[in-house]
């Protein structure tokens, strides 16, 4: 180790200094993995290249062919205006993610100027000193130089399921979770140059996408099948008819373009990273966009008790003195067992406590083992003056099996469960003589009251459809005790009990309200069996065992303070205690939910309403009922709004949601069908009882199908009438009414169409607004019916 030190250049006992670390920092770069990075213009380009673009590139060619101009410069500008819009869209999907990614960055305990600070990962240069412990994701590649022992998981390098031991002089390599122990090391490479570095480039990420995408996207390619369909049916039937041949082919091109849902991923995608940034203004970050629907549909939430419910804050009682020969014994064993640099919150609680006629310099701590979930103890080797002990605090049974005294484990065992049903925890101290054996020293115990809030946040989580089961490795009568406290219901089971059953009953874990005695083990078949009866679970955890489940879980939520390896495997990480902020992300992930099956339901709508209503004109009436222009118009200003939809004043649903195909179908289809016919009978008026001529019938009809359309937006919002709150955002609604303002002045000045004038444009909004209170109602009732159809 000396040779790598000197090599470094880095003194053990000081690290590096500020200005090395400046200047390793210039030399090597940052410690991050490289990403391949796609120019401005190569990433603009995209979006004038496939299926889409050339169609339009195509309909620009041929209006230039018959040099039909201002059709060519309207589809032109929807081309140029396509790519913007998808450009823009992504590039905000991008920086919400990229944003996301900074705030999930990890952080290293890294000793500098002869300080330990915690550092960003990212700064972590050769030569750095780092400790590494239990749930630690391991930062860089490093050679270990002080510690007992470590106990490391490489299967996501090398695929190995067991953890490999290491030891003093071993190399660990960025990426592997410390499962066991606690170690120093010297960073000996950084990003590209780590083990993880030179191999990542071999790796291919695979790309989730949610139950809801897959669901919208399959309507999408349905909607797309559709539209071919009717176009190519309009396009022989034309043809047969001797419709002049590139007048109609430019027609199917648009049709087909302003048909088709090509915005639909990308709408998708900015609503959920929008979404995203605000769960994370909430102290929610979302690791994975896709889950933002799994939270929405959640229905169980399974809590850790500790700094979720209650206040992770403990209280130390009077401690009960069994073998030690003082108070001071008892609390100065259970004060070296601790450890001063740790962050577990015993440790902070007892440090605290230790008398001030104690001076803890005289004791030199020879060796240490910190707590881990395996051994469930502490334990210390001391040597004071001449005199050689060992100490050690940690569960009460687990201290007991250590000392091994039949004549006081009754004794131990009846005071634990006594204090435990007075919401107490226990902790045990032990003591051994360098030729002695264990002595039980006594207990201390501790309390954790539940937080202030924790009753209101249950019972909101109740009326929102979302049952809380508590989760806590404590004792059964300590977890009865604070569930009465909450008000979170009686039922409270060991976890150990439930357990002996071969098959868990799903039925029976519903009707519990909490599991005491729970190891991370049980949590992961708990999650398994409620999964197994159609529940959507969330399951918080913090640490390095529990990660199985956090994964295991529909929703995994690491609780603040989680370890490395916790917040890897977890959907959401909390950034501030409580179940409040879990509630708060809930009703948000409802709200974002809400914002994608609304856009999904007008899209479809229009659909139907455009491309039915434009086909039946052709193929029944033999008649056009707008020109090409008008679609690229309608196109062009549906844009606008669609973007806007993100920042939408969603509702929250009283009760988790999930995706239902057929009620989106259905409530499209039928607010469709009403478009349709709402439209055929305004031309019918127009051509028989006002006998207006086939150019002014089309700009009317044009500025029906946008008018309308764009109140649809307003009517697909919500399953109530349309004033029902929360009202749009400001955003949607100053979008929305200027584009339909625009589109009013372009049909009464005749901007590429023919003017109709104000009186005719009036009569055309009166008849909109209409049509939308009918919509509306019939939206409501159906919305009703299906809802019945349901119970």
């Amino acid at each position: 180790m000396n040779e790598i030190e000197a090599y470094l250049k880095t003194d053990p006992n000081i690290g590096l200094s500020s200005s090395e670390v400046k200047e390793r920092l210039n030399k090597f770069g940052e410690n991050t993995i490289s990403e391949k990075r796609i120019s401005v213009v190569s990433r603009l380009f995209k979006f004038f290249w496939g299926p889409i673009p050339w169609m339009i590139e195509t309909a620009v060619i041929l209006s230039a062919i018959v040099q039909r101009w201002e059709e060519f410069i309207i589809i032109l500008i929807m081309l140029i205006l396509n790519a913007f819009v998808g450009f823009w869209q992504e590039y905000k999907a991008d920086n919400a993610i990229q944003a996301l990614k900074q705030k999930l960055a990890l952080t290293s305990r890294v000793l500098r100027d002869g300080k330990w600070q915690m550092v960003p990962a990212r700064n972590l240069v050769p030569g750095d000193i780092v400790l590494i412990k239990l749930g630690n994701i391991i930062p860089a590649d490093m050679k270990l130089m002080q510690g007992e022992y470590l106990n490391v998981d490489q299967s996501v390098l090398t695929g190995e399921s067991l953890p490999v031991e290491k030891k003093v002089g071993d190399e660990v390599y960025s990426s592997s979770i410390v499962r066991l122990g606690e170690m120093l090391g010297i960073v000996i490479g950084t990003g590209m140059n780590t083990y993880f570095g030179r191999t990542a480039k071999l790796v291919e990420t695979a790309k989730t996408q949610s139950h809801f995408q897959k669901a919208v996207l399959k309507i999408g390619n349905y909607l797309i099948v559709i539209t071919l369909c009717l176009v190519a049916i309009i396009l022989v039937v034309t043809l047969l008819r001797h419709d002049p041949l590139i007048d109609t082919i430019l027609f199917a091109l648009i049709l087909t373009i302003a048909a088709i849902p090509v915005a639909l991923p990308a709408v998708l995608s900015v609503t959920m990273a929008i979404g995203a940034l605000h769960l994370a203004r909430m102290k929610a970050i979302v690791s994975k966009l896709v889950s933002i629907e799994e939270m929405a549909g959640m229905d169980i939430l399974c809590s850790d008790k500790t700094g979720t419910l209650t206040k992770n804050q403990l209280t130390i009682g009077e401690p009960i003195i069994f073998e030690a020969t003082s108070k001071e014994e008892l609390l100065l064993a259970a004060t070296l067992a601790s450890e001063e640099q740790s962050d577990d919150v015993i440790d902070h609680a007892i440090l605290e406590i230790i008398p001030s006629n104690i001076n803890l310099k005289q004791y030199q701590v020879k060796k240490f083992m910190p707590f881990d979930p395996v051994h469930k103890r502490s334990s210390a080797q001391i040597q004071f003056n001449e005199q050689k002990f060992e100490v050690s605090k940690g569960a009460p049974q687990i201290i007991l099996a250590l000392v091994q005294n039949p004549n006081i484990s009754k004794q131990v065992e009846d005071r634990v469960n006594q204090l435990a049903s007075l919401g107490y925890r226990t902790l045990g101290i032990a003591k051994k003589e360098e030729e002695g054996d264990w002595r039980f020293l006594g207990l201390i115990p501790m309390f954790d009251p539940p937080r202030e809030d924790s009753i209101d946040t249950i019972k909101q989580a109740k009326e929102m459809g979302l049952q809380i089961k508590m989760l806590t490795g404590d004792h059964i009568a300590i977890a009865k005790e604070i569930s009465r406290k909450l008000n979170l219901g009686d039922n409270i089971v060991s976890a150990e009990d439930i357990f002996k059953e071969k098959q868990l009953n799903a039925i029976n874990l519903e009707n519990y309200d909490g599991f005491s005695e729970v190891f991370p083990e049980h949590k992961f078949k708990i999650v398994q069996a409620l999964q197994r009866n159609d529940h959507i679970i969330g399951m918080t955890g913090d640490g390095v065992n529990d990660a199985p489940a956090l994964k295991q879980a529909d929703m995994g939520i690491a609780v603040s303070g989680a370890t490395d390896a916790a917040r890897s495997a977890a959907d959401l990480i909390l950034t501030d205690p409580g179940l409040q902020v879990i509630i708060r992300a809930v009703e948000e992930s409802r709200k974002i939910f809400e914002r994608m099956n609304s856009y999904a339901t007008f899209r479809i709508t229009e659909t139907i309403r455009v491309l039915l209503f434009i086909s039946l004109s052709i193929l029944v009436f033999n008649f056009y009922p707008v020109t090409a222009v008008m679609i690229v118009l309608l196109a062009i200003l549906n844009d606008f709004p669609i973007m806007m939809i993100a920042y939408d004043n969603a509702p929250i649903a009283s009760l988790p949601v999930r995706w239902n195909m057929k009620r989106v179908l259905t409530i499209s289809t039928v607010l469709g069908v009403i478009g349709v016919c709402s439209t055929f009978i305004l031309f019918f008026i127009a051509l028989k009882y006002f006998h207006l001529s086939k150019e002014i019938i089309q700009t009317i009809i044009f500025l029906k199908l946008l008018v309308a359309g764009h109140f649809t937006l307003y009517v697909t919002r919500n399953t109530g009438v349309l004033w029902q709150r929360p009202w749009p955002s400001w955003h949607l609604v100053v979008v929305i009414e200027s584009t339909q303002f625009l589109g009013t002045l372009a049909a009464v000045y005749g901007w590429f169409l023919a003017p109709i004038g104000w009186v005719y444009a009036l009569m055309v909004w009166g008849y909109a607004l209409a049509w939308v209170a009918v919509t509306s109602f019939v939206k409501i009732l159906v919305y009703k019916l299906m809802r019945f159809e349901d119970k």
